[in-house]
């Protein structure tokens, strides 16, 4: 086994933080994304109001589990509370990408979930994406009320904010917020033409692993 290298972590989430303002799913210092650490009770999360493009790999914090620094020369993401909570609540997420993109808060703002208009989207996403009422993000609550809306899927929309991903592995996580958008994206181009376009079940497709 490869013995965990934590400075390549944070690389490796810096990555996709700039990554995500190339896709256009970020802007300004909005957006964040942690992983699980293979240590107990210890997460690596994205720095406070710290533009992604102003990052380096030593601006990433290591967390506990209840928030508290352990390493790192920032505080974390003031939305700490909230990937907390879903690493709880799921012990199948080992990272988690919150962006704030374009298609997807369209569908925030109107209080529509995100149909499968995409095949990727309903394979990452297992399902429909739903739409979490608004409430203020930076609170333990939102978290534990957004795992009730978001149940075993892998994706939820914050109603007039965002999105937020999960996965296994942090690329998953990113190519899940890459699809939901894409697919919010196609939806709503299909609506201007129609008002019952074509969408997928994820049930009855049968499909047991990602593309």
């Amino acid at each position: 086994m490869t013995e965990f290298d934590l400075q390549q972590t944070k690389q490796d989430v810096l990555d996709y933080c700039l990554r995500s303002m190339e896709y256009g799913l970020n802007f300004n210092t909005q957006g964040n994304i942690s992983v699980r650490l293979p240590q107990p009770d210890r997460f690596l999360i994205t720095p406070t109001d710290l533009e992604y493009d102003r990052m380096d790999a030593d601006d990433m914090v290591v967390v506990d589990g209840d928030g508290a620094v352990v390493d790192g020369r920032h505080e974390p993401s003031s939305e700490v509370t909230v990937h907390l909570a879903a690493y709880r609540r799921r012990p199948d997420v080992n990272a988690i990408v919150h962006t704030e993109p374009v298609f997807a808060n369209v569908f925030g703002v109107l209080g529509e979930p995100i149909l499968g208009a995409l095949v990727n989207m309903v394979i990452y996403t297992k399902g429909d994406v739903p739409i979490m009422p608004f409430a203020l993000s930076n609170r333990t609550e939102f978290g534990d009320a957004m795992c009730d809306v978001m149940g075993t899927l892998n994706a939820v929309v914050w109603a007039n904010h965002g999105l937020l991903t999960v996965g296994p592995d942090l690329r998953t996580a990113f190519k899940t917020s890459v699809a939901v958008e894409s697919a919010a994206k196609v939806l709503l181009h299909a609506r201007s033409v129609t008002s019952s376009p074509i969408v997928l079940d994820y049930a009855s497709l049968g499909i047991t692993s990602a593309l």
